[in-house]
């Protein structure tokens, strides 16, 4: 949360300067109004996605979480009326120009930092790595660069060459597999995080995922002659981790450029002068908010599947009368399909 801020502080004081927009009315106050409304939007659904038990066992939190996508909405919708009123005829044109500055900073910040915690909700592996890598990259392409760089790669960062581009990559990959491989050997790193209501507390206990179960795979013809092995023991998650620090090397990188063509636009050298020497937060987590998105897709496209849990707090939503019709339908389900026991069938 503290780094969202920041990083938003950060770009809307350069639209401000750039824009010497510091006279408009109200519009600094609107703009942190905007990034409230945002994040208690994003929270909400959070808390509500991953803590239902807790939310229902609070009477002004059932009421929040049932009401919540309209109560943001009517947080946003006071935010652009008092916009509205704010209009001054000497600055419309300007005014417009924060209004979608500010919006466009909640997209790329806020929205983008909300992965950031979606991953780590999913468990700390997701967050770790993704970070990790892109920092490993971040390094090792440096010093390629540094002592064999020659090529140059993009105009928009002079400094950045196709040697360190590619040292980095390979560099990036052996690092997030070999991390990967350490971190899925513990239980800590690769459960969800979730709220256990006997004990009132949040645990990061459960039952491994398949992903985090150590698997037998049986090597390619050519890597078993030269390696001399047949099958080779590893984590599925190693293996995902190849996907992720390609994306963090190939891709990731772009997000550097992204802001370097934005902050050469504006004439300006760093986002802030936070970090004595490396500019602002933002100029640091260029590349992260990028990396958080496609690891936040990718979980959701490749591993993620239906949760058990969360249908559960669903159907515990329901009134008496519709969860008996599901209990009903399921348990013919499982009958036509041979699932029920026999005992259970005779019963009914």
């Amino acid at each position: 949360m503290t780094v969202q801020i920041k990083c938003f502080q950060e770009i809307i004081t350069i639209g401000y300067r750039v824009y010497h927009s510091y006279d408009l009315p109200w519009f600094r106050t609107l703009s942190w109004y905007f990034l409230v409304c945002v994040n208690y939007f994003f929270y909400g659904e959070t808390v509500a996605d991953y803590f239902g038990a807790l939310v229902q066992r609070e009477e002004p939190l059932q009421f929040l979480a049932r009401y919540h996508r309209f109560i943001s909405f009517a947080l946003y919708l006071a935010g652009f009326c008092m916009f509205v009123l704010s209009l001054v005829k000497k600055h419309y044109r300007l005014q417009f120009y924060m209004f979608a500055w500010t919006h466009v900073t909640l997209l790329i910040v806020v929205t983008q930092s909300h992965l950031v915690i979606q991953n780590l909700f999913e468990g700390m592996i997701w967050f770790i790595v993704p970070i990790s890598i892109v920092i490993c990259n971040d390094i090792m392409a440096y010093l390629f660069g540094f002592f064999f760089g020659r090529t140059p790669l993009i105009k928009l960062s002079p400094k950045k060459t196709w040697e360190g581009f590619i040292g980095g990559f390979f560099s990036t990959v052996v690092f997030g597999f070999i991390l990967a491989c350490l971190l899925a050997q513990f239980q800590y790193f690769v459960c969800p995080v979730g709220f256990n209501s006997e004990t009132n507390s949040f645990t990061v206990e459960c039952e491994r995922s398949d992903i985090f179960v150590m698997q037998e795979y049986t090597l390619p013809t050519v890597l078993q002659n030269t390696l001399r092995w047949k099958t080779v023991n590893l984590y599925p998650f190693a293996i995902h981790s190849i996907f992720l620090s390609s994306f963090a090397s190939l891709i990731g990188p772009f997000g550097g450029f992204f802001a370097s063509g934005f902050k050469r636009a504006f004439k300006i050298k760093d986002f802030a002068n936070t970090i004595p020497g490396h500019g602002g937060i933002m100029d640091r987590f260029d590349c992260q908010y990028l990396m958080a998105t496609f690891t936040h897709v990718y979980i959701a496209s490749f591993i993620r599947g239906p949760n058990p849990s969360k249908v559960l707090q669903q159907l515990l939503l329901l009134q008496p009368e519709q969860q008996l019709t599901i209990f009903h339908n399921l348990q013919s389900h499982l009958r036509d399909r041979g699932m029920l026991p026999a005992a259970a069938a005779q019963a009914e």
